[in-house]
């Protein structure tokens, strides 16, 4: 996965760099969160001087991780920083105002990633599409760096492993997946305790935004979708642009093909989340709005209003579907 040039190369970075920026993607999923405390606790063991930043902060329920309350929502703007690491990150604009409002010049960029349209933003590039997560790229690259394989850094790379493959389940997991998670485990940390409070245990806002989606379900052609105004946001007391997994619940329906959450923020922009089952791909969709993703579970944020936003989604989405069919009929014929 990765090769000497390369780690000698973000070795030198990381020796050479005395105020390091290290940020997540916006609306953070387990895999961003936990590989941003993950790099913390590498660069902590290093001695290196950093910044944790994610925009929309820590989520709740990975409060249990490493450093979790060293995670900032924006950069201290009295640090000039001449290193910047981007973690699951597809391009610029998934790093958001933290990137984005940085002065000139901006720092040279490690970028970290797994998500298959990623744009290689990087001075330094680590792209894998192979991997199931972040985490897993870290857990490959970090001994290289010299970092040991604590406890606390094990949760952290777990984590992220777990919820990027929804527990081992998607399509993507192998043998690899599954020995580098016996690895972590060695480490002497608790599965049944990650998963519980990374997967199981949530906040009753969750329950409430499935109410709403759930009630305002359609189903045609193969696409499951559903819409949440703002409103019915706010009424569910829920922050945010993730659907907390509602997404992937509708992807399991069986007369589904793809399930989009198509979600009105107070901004009037729209957050679309994606999801699909193979062999059908959701990620073509997802660039072709904007933004990007991998096969299964993609997602963009589009302007308003809500209502023109959901018709072009689902067109795009009934014809995705459409032209997959036919490719697939093709390739079998």
């Amino acid at each position: 996965m990765l090769d000497s040039s390369t780690i000698e190369s973000i070795g030198l970075a990381l020796e050479e760099a005395e105020k390091i920026l290290v940020i997540a993607h916006i609306a953070p999923d387990g895999d961003a969160i936990s590989s941003l405390t993950a790099t913390g606790v590498a660069l902590k063991q290093l001695d290196k001087d950093y910044s944790l930043v994610c925009d929309d902060g820590l989520p709740k329920r990975f409060e249990y991780l490493a450093l979790a309350d060293e995670v900032e929502t924006e950069p201290d703007r009295s640090i000039s920083y001449d290193l910047i690491i981007s973690l699951d990150c597809g391009d610029t604009d998934r790093m958001g105002k933290a990137y984005a409002t940085l002065p000139d010049p901006i720092p040279p960029v490690i970028n970290i990633d797994h998500h298959i349209t990623n744009t290689n933003f990087g001075k330094i590039n680590i792209v894998s599409a192979k991997a199931n997560s972040t985490t897993e790229i870290l857990y490959e690259l970090l001994p290289e760096l010299g970092v040991e394989l604590t406890p606390d850094l094990s949760t952290c790379l777990l984590t992220g492993l777990l919820t990027d493959t929804l527990g081992f389940r998607t399509a993507n997991v192998t043998s690899h997946t599954l020995r580098v998670a016996s690895a972590l485990l060695d480490s002497g940390i608790n599965l049944f305790s990650i998963l519980t409070r990374a997967m199981d245990l949530k906040d009753i806002a969750t329950l409430l935004i499935w109410q709403k989606g759930l009630s305002n379900m359609k189903l045609e052609e193969g696409v499951l979708w559903t819409t949440i105004t703002n409103q019915e946001r706010a009424e569910a007391g829920h922050n945010g642009t993730s659907s907390f997994g509602l997404g992937n619940m509708m992807a399991n329906v069986y007369q589904a093909r793809m399930s989009a959450v198509i979600m009105e923020l107070e901004d009037g922009r729209v957050s679309v989340g994606f999801r699909s089952r193979p062999p059908y791909s959701v990620s073509e969709v997802a660039t072709d709005l904007g933004g990007g993703g991998h096969h299964q579970a993609a997602g963009c944020t589009i302007e308003g209003p809500l209502e023109q936003v959901e018709a072009l989604v689902v067109s795009k989405s009934k014809q995705a579907i459409r032209m997959q069919r036919a490719e697939l009929k093709a390739n079998n014929d």
